[in-house]
């Protein structure tokens, strides 16, 4: 039974109030419901509640999450096979294969030719880590690095598998990761959402692989914590102005009047939802003033943007974002994701892939040295990956110059820097085929319980009852990769 259904709304006030208290208090065991109560209400009584999380004290306080949506090759970028020049246009062996599943991209082709990648590799840093010459400004920094060769999906298409990266879940309406870390974490900026979303086209294919608003939804979470999206164009957030002729006086008693309603509506109800709403009214407007003062990058110095590289000045631009990456870091926002378009590469691999490389190769560097000046990469962890990888072998025909790759979710390679992480590192080992995995093998699930670790919270711990089921971002899955922790 929910507040909109027959039976509850039949109800005396007085049972409607009844059943929601002990609705609210079974769903806030543990004190996580608490947590969430009081980052709805605004109550430093409630956000400190003993049992809240953080769970032990965290290395993160807060998170950039660069998501490239679409899938990074890891054989042109990360991960390098030089014994495949030999085997160029060689069919992929079957003891490699395995008869493993095929996307209905490629399972109609009669051969998988091998296609080795035709840009060089080099060891950089004290580390040694390598890295692609697509990729010069993140090799650069590769003693900050984290390099995870050896990440593994479940899902082999992209939709289904974004889905799984950002929510435990290859099937749509579960919370996305930003959203758990509001519920758990809550916000310590009142005049900025907890969890902020920004968009970006890629220059490799920049009208692929659409984007769904649930991938940074809340789910079954009070709605209070899904993300807010910046739009890319045109207006940032809409309807956030006041409407024509209305003065901010009179738009304060229009929603002191409005906030009135909703709680005597709560009072007969008690559904948690009406609050939420009368919460995020407030932040509507308080973001009024906010978000301009956010946009506005007149202040920054030109040795600030350039490190970010020439395309920063473009509104909605992947460097432009990463510059409001570091400026919500520095208002204490505590998640910020970008997800950056374009990476899907079956074909034309080679101009595709310098496109992506040089949208994101200058400003992601930059965002790593912008944050250490600052003295925020010390408590601020940084994620880069995609959904999956992609496959040795050629979709469509194999040239000196040109390939393609279908998707691969056995192997692929995700980075990671910043607070907690064991800098300076490369973690995993894949076979001379990009393949399979050979070493140290990290699930989708258990990245994300490493990321909720170095965040102070204990992955097992944050969950939240809905439909007489205990979930959480894992499910029933994931451990912490302790040797990716400093």
């Amino acid at each position: 039974m929910n507040c909109n259904d027959r039976d509850f709304l039949g109800l005396t006030p007085a049972d409607k109030m009844a059943l929601s208290r002990r609705t609210f208090l079974k769903g806030s065991a543990g004190g996580i419901g608490l947590a969430a109560l009081g980052s709805v209400l605004g109550s430093a009584a409630f956000a400190a509640a003993p049992g809240a999380a953080p769970h032990f004290q965290p290395k993160a306080k807060r998170i950039i999450y660069l998501f490239q949506s679409g899938a990074p090759s890891q054989l042109d970028l990360f991960d390098p096979k030089p014994a495949m020049a030999a085997m160029r246009g060689k069919d992929l062996p079957e003891s490699i294969r395995k008869g493993q599943r095929l996307t209905t991209m490629t399972s109609g082709q009669k051969n998988f030719p091998v296609a080795p990648t035709i840009f060089n590799f080099k060891q950089h840093g004290q580390s040694g880590a390598w890295f692609s010459e697509l990729m010069p400004h993140m090799a650069s920094k590769a003693d900050e690095w984290c390099v995870v060769r050896s990440m593994f999906t479940e899902a082999i298409n992209h939709d289904p598998a974004i889905t799984f990266m950002q929510t435990g879940s290859q099937l749509a309406g579960r919370p996305s990761i930003g959203a758990w870390a509001s519920y758990g974490l809550g916000s310590e900026n009142k005049d900025l959402p907890a969890y902020v979303v920004l968009s970006s086209f890629g220059s490799g294919r920049p009208d692929d692989q659409p984007l769904y608003d649930r991938l940074w939804g809340a789910g079954f979470l009070p709605t209070k914590h899904q993300g807010v999206k910046l739009r890319n164009k045109g207006e940032r957030v809409l309807y956030l102005k006041d409407p024509e002729g209305m003065s901010r006086e009179v738009r304060r008693e229009s929603l002191d009047e409005l906030a009135a309603l909703n709680q005597r509506r709560h009072d007969v109800l008690g559904d948690p939802e009406i609050q939420t709403r009368i919460a995020q009214y407030e932040m509507a407007f308080r973001m009024q003033t906010s978000v301009p003062d956010l946009l506005d990058l007149s202040k920054e110095p030109q040795h600030v943007l350039d490190l970010y590289g020439p395309d920063v000045k473009r509104p909605g631009s992947y460097a432009s974002n990463c510059l409001l990456a570091r400026r919500l870091c520095e208002r204490d926002v505590r998640f910020v994701q970008l997800f950056h378009m374009g990476w899907d590469h079956h074909g034309g691999l080679p101009k595709a892939i310098k496109g992506q490389c040089n949208d994101t190769d200058h400003a992601t560097a930059g965002l790593l040295t912008d944050l250490k000046q600052r003295g925020l990469l010390d408590d601020t962890l940084i994620v880069w990956g995609g959904e999956f990888g992609r496959t040795i072998y050629s979709q469509g025909s194999l040239t000196e110059t040109n390939y393609g790759r279908d998707h691969h979710p056995r192997c692929f390679t995700v980075l990671m820097a910043g607070a907690g992480v064991k800098k300076g590192t490369t973690y995993g080992e894949t076979d001379d085929f990009s393949y399979n995995i050979v070493k140290d093998g990290v699930h989708v699930h258990d990245l994300n319980a490493t990321i909720l670790h170095l965040m102070g919270v204990e992955h097992t711990r944050l969950t939240y009852r809905y439909q007489g089921r205990d979930f959480r971002l894992t499910d029933i899955h994931g451990e912490v990769v302790k040797k990716l922790l400093a």
